[in-house]
């Protein structure tokens, strides 16, 4: 119910007398939820006595410690905010502004977060009280037949500019619409979220607990210390152009523009030098590649090649001044292991999986999930992710993947790749005039379906006269695109372009009347994320993208144009109706700017310098 709201919440289990399963945990989180610890067996004993309350804390530290949690609620909203200190806790949620129904009635009188001071020495944790009432309060003890009351109080917040938070119970709810004696109907909390969004769309943050007490932290108590006592030596190990990926370019300027020296080894283009300052990040450019590999062999070639030049490059610096941290960008997994010196003197090692591997090669040169070359990539997985120290991967449904297969739910973190809101943002959009321009930037492989846009770009051409279809990227499906192009005879309607720097091609976007992400739902594109997608929409561009499992899993029909991947003829009609439909454009484009409010770096590479921070203190 909340996913299809895009809402998150916090679950908190009761770890001992209703044991739940890594697995469920882990699902709860790949979907952006949080998981916290409800005390050990809701029996409303932990604090009876400090005795028994000591004798718990460490068996609650232990789920905390297995859960990767940083939250606490108690059961039956007792608490002692002095005892609790004894918890390893970021935040706790046992108290509430004012409610006399509860069994220790004593509220805190405020809707604000607050923090709680350790003892000297000793670290504090951010309180974050319930303000909205109870589920169980209002429907079961006091039979309200509406919302009434939750609406008004939170009317009430927002005039206050303060923090809603409730608490609901899905064993409290009815699913099927009735009300019994210890059940309300599950609707009442869909119409709340349903209130909230219609009334104060674009006004408020859907935080998780967690993320609430991040930002008190940073923003008001200004409790987290510096991240870093002295600048960071950073290596950054990426088998592409630097210039032109955006991940690992919000990477490598998000740690220089806070005073970390940063070095990319990465590869070269045709006539750029091999070193080169940009934005603050020394780029090192090792390798020429042309994106033509069709052969298994040639492809593992040159990824072999660009191995061992990266190796004896990043361990030569590393032997002149060692670096603090090497942050390695996969395709291909090994990669890592260029990094062996380094991680032997010291050094951490970040493994960021943009494209899992397995799936990715088998995808690129059409081997199935049993051909022993997948096997090894297994194998390969495995070992690069047990040689790092943290894995980073680019979406939720390949951290379940993970998780199941390669490494561990506390070693693996999702960062998607967010767009960077100093290139994407919406400017003044220059005139096309008589011309709506449909584009598309990036990689030219198979699995991305451009020559299924082609086709259907072919299928309306004569209904569309003033549509053009702008390419702009290299890759190995470059040269049969041409081809297809001419066999149609679009090539006055259809341009094959090439790829330009990040900077660059986000202008040439923001012009754009509309995108296209046209992934096959293959075993790669249909869970392969776009960033593409999250750009256009933060350039104020509608988009037309093919339903795949991955982006169904992120958006949803108000804020994207689907049609079915593959289907030429459902992508004809998709783009047709939406050159056609001028309104239906903006709309698209409004709720995009919208949605894409929560979905950018500047917000989100907290998560990054959390991760950076915990590997070097």
């Amino acid at each position: 119910m909340e996913k299809d709201l895009n809402f998150r919440s916090a679950f908190n289990f009761v770890a001992e007398r209703y044991p739940v399963s890594a697995e469920l945990r882990n699902f709860l989180v790949a979907g952006g939820f949080e998981v916290g610890v409800h005390g050990l067996y809701h029996d409303g004993k932990k604090f009876k006595s400090r005795k028994i309350f000591n004798e718990r804390a460490p068996k609650i530290n232990h789920y905390l410690r297995e859960w990767n949690a940083s939250g606490f609620r108690s059961p039956a909203m007792y608490c002692n905010l002095d005892w609790l200190h004894d918890l390893d806790i970021k935040y706790d949620c046992s108290t509430f502004d004012t409610d006399p129904f509860e069994p220790q009635a004593t509220g805190v009188g405020t809707i604000f977060p607050f923090f709680v001071q350790g003892r000297p020495g000793g670290k504090g944790y951010v309180e974050l009280p319930y303000t909205l009432v109870q589920d169980l309060t209002l429907f079961v003890i006091l039979e309200e037949q509406s919302i009434d009351i939750w609406k008004h109080k939170l009317d009430w917040i927002v005039q206050k500019g303060g923090m809603a938070l409730i608490l609901v119970h899905p064993d409290y709810m009815n699913f099927n619409g009735k009300q019994s004696l210890d059940e309300y109907p599950a609707s009442r909390y869909k119409e709340l979220l349903e209130y909230v969004e219609d009334r104060y769309k674009g006004l408020y943050w859907n935080a998780l607990p967690g993320e609430v007490a991040d930002f008190y932290n940073r923003k008001v108590k200004g409790n987290v210390p510096p991240r870093v006592e002295k600048p960071s030596r950073v290596c950054m190990l990426v088998y592409s152009f630097y210039e032109t990926d955006n991940r690992v370019i919000r990477y490598a300027e998000t740690l220089a523009k806070r005073g970390d020296q940063v070095d990319v080894i990465a590869l070269r283009k045709k006539g750029q030098p091999y070193c080169e300052v940009m934005n603050g990040v020394q780029v090192f450019r090792i390798q020429e590649r042309v994106k033509n590999e069709k052969r298994n062999l040639d492809y593992l070639t040159r990824l072999m090649r660009f191995f061992f030049l990266s190796g004896a490059l990043v361990t030569r610096k590393h032997l002149e001044n060692p670096y603090d941290l090497i942050h390695v960008h996969s395709v291909p997994d090994f990669e890592v292991f260029a990094a062996l010196v380094p991680k032997m003197f010291g050094a951490k090692i970040i493994l960021d999986i943009h494209d899992i591997v397995p799936e990715f090669y088998a995808s690129k040169f059409e081997e199935g999930s049993g051909s022993i070359f997948f096997k090894l990539l297994l194998l390969i997985e495995k070992l690069s992710a047990r040689f790092s120290n943290h894995v980073i991967i680019s979406n939720h449904l390949w951290w379940e993947t993970l998780v199941k297969r390669s490494v561990s739910a506390e070693k693996c973190t999702v960062i998607l790749n967010y767009p960077d809101p100093d290139i994407f943002y919406r400017r003044e959009k220059h005139d096309n005039g008589n011309k709506t321009v449909i584009l598309y930037p990036g990689t030219l492989n198979w699995h991305q379906g451009l020559d299924v846009a082609v086709r259907a770009f072919g299928g309306i051409r004569e209904r569309v006269p003033s549509a053009e279809l702008h390419i702009y990227g290299e890759g190995v499906s470059k040269e049969y695109l041409a081809g297809l192009i001419g066999e149609l005879g679009l090539k006055d309607r259809v341009f094959l372009r090439d790829p330009l720097p990040i900077r660059d091609i986000a202008s040439v976007m923001a012009d754009a009347d509309i995108g296209i992400v046209p992934k096959r739902n293959d075993s790669f594109g249909n869970e392969a994320f776009s960033t593409k997608i999250l750009e256009f929409m933060s350039l104020g561009v509608p988009v037309v993208i093919s339903s795949t499992r991955i982006d169904r899993r992120y958006f949803n029909d108000s804020v994207v144009r689907f049609f079915e991947s593959g289907n030429v003829e459902d992508l004809a009609a998709a783009l047709e109706a939406t050159i056609k439909d001028k309104g239906y454009r903006q709309e698209l484009a409004e709720r995009g700017l919208d949605f894409v409010k929560q979905f950018n770096w500047k917000d989100r590479k907290e998560v990054y310098l959390d991760i950076v921070w915990s590997l070097l203190h």
